[in-house]
């Protein structure tokens, strides 16, 4: 998986958004707000060529006190739902 160009992640107010940037996304008018565990793993992986579900997992582990299979049933969510809304290919 790569995070797809075109977002800005931004801290307004306290909560995450994900904002549209770029040609690519010029049709894309919404603002995709997120928690601050996507947050900090859109952070880690945006700066990555690929990843995976194991570099997610070990991402959250190191960050947060979780267990292995928490913290891979909660990646496994998360990439899911960030394919879904066109946030990663």
């Amino acid at each position: 998986m790569k995070v797809k160009t075109g977002f800005e992640l931004q801290n307004v107010c306290g909560e995450y958004l994900l904002i549209p940037t770029g040609i690519e996304n010029i049709d894309f008018s919404n603002v995709i707000n997120i928690n601050a565990t996507t947050a900090y793993l859109w952070e880690k992986v945006a700066a990555m060529e690929q990843f995976d579900i194991e570099t997610l997992v070990e991402l959250l582990m190191q960050e947060y006190e979780v267990s292995e299979d928490v913290a891979r049933e909660d990646c496994t969510m998360i990439a899911q739902r960030m394919k879904e809304i066109g946030l990663i290919e």
